[in-house]
């Protein structure tokens, strides 16, 4: 990859280090660059990044796949944002002339995928309205894992999938960035958890507070015992219609992620086959806002919520960070620490 240069005048400019991409492709067309440092505008807060996370959302924007993803952020043969990295954590260095709610030295947590991106990199611009106080009990690099899969989680239960106390619901892809927050969510909401994952990481599953876990060649996930009022599926490779069975008449089946053939099987087919089975069949669109990072930051400094981080790797391997979510081996979520 060639290497951006940073800009240049007759003054000298201050310069940071960053992870970006020129062209479309796997983790190789990602690599350390050096470019100007940015300057926040009037109703901006310029972020000194401690940490930034990666999802799946990074790896899809990266490859331009699918093909719609270019069309919505732009981009139809190139990145238009060549710096990546949504959800971050770190410090404000400074702000604009018209910012109210922060200060130099606030420590902050947010998602800037409404925003441009730009998460992996020493510093970043961002509105104020994408960031929160970040939770006093965490490090940067465990919170930086939450404001894209903590408010994805806390919408799908809550807004979507309406989650009340004492239901029973299963969440597939337990052990996943989502998952791993929705159980603990779900059960500071009071639901009954089941939450299903790959045999080997039951037992990540039942620390997180599941009251059961299953794995995914278990019956009871199309076949329970009792059935569910609420699904959600985090890592949806397999048919909706599969899962309709398993819930009460009048349930809910919410998709947040998984393959995008599913995903877009749920979206268009959903509602009429789920409406022929008295069941309903939704996908998450997560509006990703302030509030939800305060109520995440609550329940966090409550205790109801922790953040789990598999693994950490440095800017420089953000692509080797990347590769291990593509391969779904991790648990929890993956951590860039600055």
């Amino acid at each position: 990859m060639t290497v951006m240069s940073a800009v240049t005048s007759n003054t000298e400019v201050q310069t940071m280090k960053a992870i970006a991409q020129t062209v479309y492709g796997g983790p190789e067309v990602m690599g350390l660059v050096e470019v100007a440092k940015p300057t926040p505008q009037e109703t901006e807060v310029l972020v000194k990044v401690r940490s930034a996370s990666v999802d799946a959302g990074v790896w899809h924007l990266m490859r331009g796949t699918p093909f719609l993803i270019r069309l919505i952020y732009g981009g139809l043969r190139r990145p238009k944002h060549p710096i990546l990295g949504s959800a971050i954590a770190g410090e404000v260095e400074a702000v604009g002339a018209d910012v109210t709610q922060f200060q130099p030295g606030d420590r902050v947590f947010g998602d800037l995928s409404e925003s441009g991106f730009g998460g992996f990199a020493e510093y970043v611009c961002a509105p104020e309205t994408a960031i929160a106080a970040q939770p006093t009990n965490l490090t940067a690099e465990a919170a930086a894992i939450v404001p894209v899969s903590g408010v994805s989680a806390l919408q799908a239960l809550r807004d979507v999938g309406q989650l009340q106390p004492g239901q029973r619901v299963l969440i597939i892809g337990a052990a996943g960035g989502v998952g791993s927050f929705a159980v603990q969510i779900a059960k500071a909401l009071g639901a009954e958890v089941n939450g299903a994952c790959s045999a080997h990481k039951t037992d990540q599953v039942q620390q997180l507070g599941a009251d059961r876990t299953l794995d995914y060649s278990d019956p009871a996930l199309t076949q329970p015992d009792q059935p569910y009022d609420l699904i959600l599926d985090t890592a949806a490779y397999r048919d909706f219609a599969d899962y309709l069975p398993a819930l009460k008449p009048g349930g809910t089946y919410v998709m947040v992620g998984g393959s995008t053939a599913a995903f877009f099987r749920a979206m268009l087919l959903g509602p009429w086959v789920g409406k022929r089975r008295d069941r309903q069949v939704k996908c998450l669109a997560a509006a990703l806002n302030q509030a939800d990072l305060l109520t995440l930051k609550t329940m966090i400094e409550a205790g109801q919520v922790t953040p789990l981080c598999d693994l950490t790797y440095p800017l420089a391997q953000v692509p080797d960070a990347i590769r291990a979510i593509e391969q779904r081996q991790v648990v929890g979520k993956v951590a860039i620490t600055l």
